[in-house]
């Protein structure tokens, strides 16, 4: 089977009318997501080009940008999430569990939900066995945190034609690799069912800052413009909106502050409930009627 057609087509005025808690209009959830970049292999991601066009490894100025998210840009954003209260998603390689405890543990001090974000971050299609990084991946963050993780989200969102039945054989129960609706949706697996999380390549950024180049304050701009509109439509039917944000990146001194004015705009509507991918899982579950 091809994998689309495993998430059959749904219109989304087709969708049925679903309540969200409190008489809420929107559901928002932040990801924070942090990630291993390991200076001896080549870089996920570069913000430097080789010089004179040669790549070198290690990569010393792109690994480098990437670790001061970790030692600087992660203590902003969690500033900014601590101080609102903001239920956060940390979407965490498991690896993350032992090379930066100091980042995981805040996370669980924080009363964060850690999300299974592969082991080492790479792509799914370049791994030897998927289902030894999902398995490790799971196990480590149990370690950690006394409970095996629900959610996942693969790294750049990758996945194979075998990865949403491995995940639901490693109990894992929500997806966020999806980004194709503003409400969940479920998908069929020989182990059971998986629900896709309305994740974001929009209001991420990765894609607004990293990847198309945009000023400081784009991300503030789109993320309000986003949730304008799904907030209007939340009186009609309920919507989700995601926040994707890496430390490496609005976690850095010329953006946190625009990271930090969405969030008080976000959070300055009555309609908003914050929420963490499982709640918007088991919510969704729940709604439907799904067993």
């Amino acid at each position: 089977m091809v994998l689309s057609d495993r998430i059959p087509y749904q219109a989304i005025t087709d969708r049925p009318r679903l309540h969200l808690p409190d008489g809420k209009r929107i559901a928002v959830w932040v990801i924070l997501n942090v990630e291993e970049w390991r200076i001896e292999r080549a870089m996920p991601r570069t913000v430097l080009p080789p010089p004179m066009g040669q790549p070198l490894l290690p990569d010393v100025p792109n690994w480098s940008w990437h670790e001061y998210g970790m030692r600087s840009g992660f203590w902003r954003q969690w500033k900014a999430l601590t101080d609102r209260g903001i239920p956060t998603t940390l979407a965490i390689n498991g690896h993350v569990c032992e090379s930066y405890p100091r980042v995981a543990q805040a996370g669980l001090d924080a009363g964060w939900e850690f999300m299974g974000h592969g082991f080492l971050q790479g792509p799914m299609h370049r791994l030897e066995d998927q289902k030894k990084a999902i398995s490790d991946t799971v196990s480590a963050i149990e370690r950690f945190t006394g409970r095996a993780p629900t959610s996942w989200e693969s790294p750049g969102l990758t996945e194979t034609g075998e990865t949403l039945d491995l995940l639901r054989e490693h109990g894992l129960k929500y997806v966020a690799d999806w980004v194709i609706d503003d409400l969940p949706q479920e998908v069929e697996t020989p182990f059971g069912r998986i629900v896709t999380i309305p994740y974001t390549v929009e209001t991420n950024d990765i894609v607004v800052h990293a990847l198309q180049g945009h000023e400081s304050d784009v991300f503030l701009k789109r993320g309000r413009d986003q949730f304008d509109r799904l907030y209007a439509e939340g009186a009609e039917n309920a919507r989700v909106m995601a926040i994707s944000i890496h430390p490496y990146i609005t976690g850095v001194p010329h953006r946190i502050r625009y990271l930090e004015e969405l969030l008080d705009y976000v959070g300055g509507h009555d309609g908003v409930t914050w929420m963490t991918a499982s709640e918007i899982g088991d919510w969704y579950t729940a709604a439907m009627n799904l067993r």
